[in-house]
């Protein structure tokens, strides 16, 4: 049996602007993961013996890879499997497959659940087949799918699952793995609310053909967020971060993705003593994550959850030496709210 295995992200700064080019700063969630096991089919339990079957244990689905579905998830799986083959130049219409897919991440919850499956996904089919891909392979192969789930993602997802390192990105720019002088600290509560990525970025797409002018300089502004965070980010200035990241979430509220509820546990985090918070993803539902400090770990949490969250998930994140970055940041100017 080969095994795959991929982590949920967080994206600190830049959602939805980064889809037009400003940069962005995620993280991995490395304690929240999805798996993918294959192994060769044949024991008969479909009724066929051969064939590619994709079993979506968390979905109670069981998908083949020759049928046609009406089913998003399905869709997304199946060009997941398909796109590996043909890269390693398998004939996917002769090999018998069984792969099973797992996931401890919260679906559609901007935690990128389908991400970190398709990325494990590929990693175990690439083993099966005794290959062990690059990250740049993988995430460009995740990609694919990420255009099926989303419609027109910034590729800020694979990237950051498939290298698993917190990564400063800038669409049509080599990504930057960014090392950690500490691990960050990050209390995330979701709301109970399901995120449909795809609406909401063709909702602020709508918005900026209406505004164009002004939907720009606030992508312009939450860019200078994501700048000034990566140097917060090299000099290990987690008070700075937080800031940022409560100045992005004001943006957010104005491009009008955020939600009462999601406003609720942002207000509840910062007055339990978060260092900064804000949605985390596309918006209209989802999470919410707060930067804290280790001693107010337990007062936040608790608060998010007082506030009306569905779950809170404390996490940490780390990152090992050898990135790319911290190289000196590029100049920012922070442009205040709207």
């Amino acid at each position: 049996m080969a095994v795959g295995s991929a982590a949920g992200k967080a994206i600190l700064l830049g959602e939805h602007a980064v889809v037009y080019g400003r940069p962005a700063v995620a993280v991995p969630l490395s304690d929240l993961r999805a798996t993918a096991e294959v192994q060769p089919a044949g024991d008969g339990r479909d009724g066929s013996g051969r064939g590619v079957v994709i079993r979506a244990e968390d979905l109670g689905r069981v998908y083949r890879l020759a049928e046609r579905y009406d089913d998003a998830a399905a869709e997304a799986l199946q060009a997941t499997v398909r796109n590996v083959l043909a890269h390693l130049g398998v004939d996917a219409a002769g090999e018998g497959l069984e792969i099973v897919v797992r996931s401890r991440i919260p679906v559609a919850r901007g935690l990128g659940s389908g991400t970190a499956v398709a990325t494990a996904m590929v990693r175990a089919l690439a083993r099966h087949y005794g290959r062990d891909l690059p990250a740049a392979v993988v995430s460009d192969l995740v990609f694919r799918t990420e255009v099926i789930l989303h419609g027109t993602p910034s590729g800020v997802d694979n990237t950051v699952v498939a290298h698993e390192r917190p990564v400063w990105f800038r669409r049509g720019l080599e990504p930057e793995l960014l090392d950690l002088h500490a691990p960050l600290v990050l209390v995330i509560g979701d709301t109970g609310v399901p995120a449909n990525t795809r609406e909401a970025v063709a909702a602020v797409r709508a918005l900026r053909e209406a505004n164009p002018d002004t939907i720009d300089a606030r992508f312009d502004a939450i860019g200078a967020l994501a700048e000034a965070g990566r140097a917060a980010l090299c000099e290990g200035d987690m008070g700075r971060l937080g800031a940022l990241m409560t100045r992005n979430q004001e943006y957010l509220c104005a491009l009008g993705v955020s939600t009462p509820g999601l406003d609720r546990i942002v207000a509840a985090a910062l007055g339990a003593g978060a260092l900064g918070a804000k949605l985390s993803g596309g918006g209209r539902g989802g999470c919410a994550i707060a930067l804290v400090t280790e001693a107010a770990r337990r007062d936040v949490a608790a608060a998010m959850e007082a506030a009306g969250a569905a779950q809170v998930h404390a996490t940490e994140v780390r990152s090992e030496a050898g990135g790319t970055a911290c190289t000196p940041p590029h100049s920012a100017t922070v442009v205040p709210p709207c």
